[in-house]
């Protein structure tokens, strides 16, 4: 955000199927320095087509709302209108919601008891392309990661002068893993996956996906699932 885009009030919608609650966010927000709203939505539905009519900076979206959810809302707004962000502002802030949100496409999560000024940061935030989200929803984040699975660590040596990342790669490929999943896991691109995945198949003979995750079971990079 240039300092210009700073001095800016922040456009933002409301979504909010609660009458009195949409009503309290909005009055509450017209309150706040830098935002400006523009819009009040009762549902997922309209919350996108107001997105589409006035092109606003930030959406607050709740998550719990008929016809059309705040996670559907979100996923059709950050594909349709990628403009526009969206901060989660919900009185529920439990795991599945929280991550549904975010894998949506929302780049900041509030709970509704957050306060005016932590409300400003999230906008602020999610406009200067970091982050919003509140303290609590950050230790459930950290929490999740931390009860995560780890992945399991790749041999000491790897067979037929396989590099790190391509058995990596190949452990993912039979853990049933497609190319998108398995870019999305190591934060590359899915063409970068495909020169991995081209890479093994030339080192280990192999001419398939089949045939590299017979490969991966008979040189012991992954177990059986045990019966």
């Amino acid at each position: 955000m240039t300092e210009e885009e700073s001095r800016k009030p922040a456009r933002v919608v409301v979504a909010d199927d609660q009458t009195v609650v949409r009503e309290g966010i909005v009055m509450l927000l017209g309150l706040l320095p830098g935002i400006e709203v523009v819009g009040a939505a009762a549902d997922g539905d309209e919350a996108v087509k107001l997105v589409a009519e006035l092109a606003p900076d930030v959406v607050l979206m709740d998550l719990r709302m008929p016809r059309c959810d705040g996670v559907e809302a979100t996923r059709r707004i950050r594909a349709e209108h990628p403009g526009t962000q969206v901060v989660v502002l919900t009185t529920f802030a439990d795991d599945d919601s929280l991550f549904a949100a975010l894998k949506a496409g929302a780049r900041g999560y509030l709970t509704k008891d957050a306060g005016g000024d932590e409300i400003v940061r999230a906008v602020r935030s999610v406009l200067s392309g970091d982050a919003g989200l509140s303290p609590g929803v950050q230790r459930r984040l950290l929490e999740r990661l931390s009860q995560s699975e780890p992945e399991p660590p790749a041999p000491a040596v790897a067979p037929d002068g396989l590099t790190a990342r391509e058995t990596e790669v190949l452990v993912l490929i039979a853990d049933g893993l497609t190319n998108q999943e398995i870019a999305r896991r190591l934060h590359v691109s899915t063409a970068t996956v495909k020169t991995h995945i081209n890479n093994l198949f030339a080192k280990t003979g192999v001419k398939d996906r089949a045939q590299a995750v017979r490969y991966a079971y008979a040189e012991g990079l992954v177990r059986p699932p045990s019966k």
